[in-house]
């Protein structure tokens, strides 16, 4: 389906989150899948005095290696900016590069709004995008995105861990208008929970918060529009929600 992948994210666990299922499918059809992370996430921790930032970095840089391998995934760079810091920057030229030298079929990003409107993910959509642009968009572009089945499901929840706190209108597309989605079960399933549990330092307390069969339920949807349908939505202002 995908061919050879190429996720472009800005923290370690973006990937796990959005795309564990569908890296997870195109290894299992012995596809090519490159990773690549604008940060290595590591202002991520309400106890910055226990995890100072390059104590941190490296825990995350582990964690990443480890959930990228449940996955069968071995191929990923960090580029290292700051975490929290990517808006003022821009790495067009270098992602630009990484196209070229993969080759990817399909490219998988943020979609403009960032999913939970982080400066960091809006600024990685804007990178990937021009840089797709910049090669000819031969490749695919897909955004990851939600449904509405989603926000009626997990709208609470969400709302509870303040998920939307840096948008008010989360990404929602109508399943008729995806390119690609995949709901996990089984032994995917399976795969994408311990990628997701081997980010600890920032899945554990979200699963004990929301509980182990709901935290495994959670996430097994992963939803995907492609950038040509994404901008005919926007056009017509259809791609975002108001959280409930």
């Amino acid at each position: 389906m995908t061919g050879t992948l190429l996720g472009v994210w800005a923290h370690p666990d973006d990937e796990a989150y959005l795309t564990a299922g569908l890296m997870a499918d195109a290894r299992r059809r012995g596809d090519r899948v490159v990773v690549v992370y604008a940060t290595a996430g590591e202002h991520g921790t309400a106890d910055p005095d226990r995890w100072p930032p390059d104590r941190l970095a490296a825990l995350r840089r582990d964690e990443l290696r480890t959930s990228l391998a449940v996955l069968d995934v071995h191929e990923h760079q960090v580029f290292g900016y700051p975490d929290g810091g990517c808006s003022p920057l821009d790495a067009t030229d270098r992602i630009t590069e990484i196209i070229d030298d993969v080759q990817p079929d399909t490219i998988v990003t943020f979609g403009p709004e960032g999913m939970t409107g982080h400066p960091d993910h809006r600024a990685v959509s804007t990178w990937t995008t021009t840089a797709w642009q910049a090669g000819g968009c031969r490749a695919s572009l897909w955004y990851a995105t939600l449904t509405p089945e989603f926000h009626s499901v997990w709208g609470a929840l969400n709302d509870d861990v303040g998920l939307w706190a840096g948008i008010d209108r989360p990404p929602c597309v109508d399943e008729d208008d995806l390119v690609h989605s995949l709901r996990l079960d089984g032994e995917f399933l399976d795969q994408k929970i311990a990628a997701l549990r081997a980010h600890a330092s920032q899945t554990a307390p979200l699963a004990a918060f929301a509980g182990v069969d709901t935290f495994r339920d959670w996430w097994r949807t992963e939803s995907f529009v492609d950038v040509r349908t994404h901008r005919r939505l926007a056009d017509t202002d259809l791609i975002g929600v108001t959280s409930a």
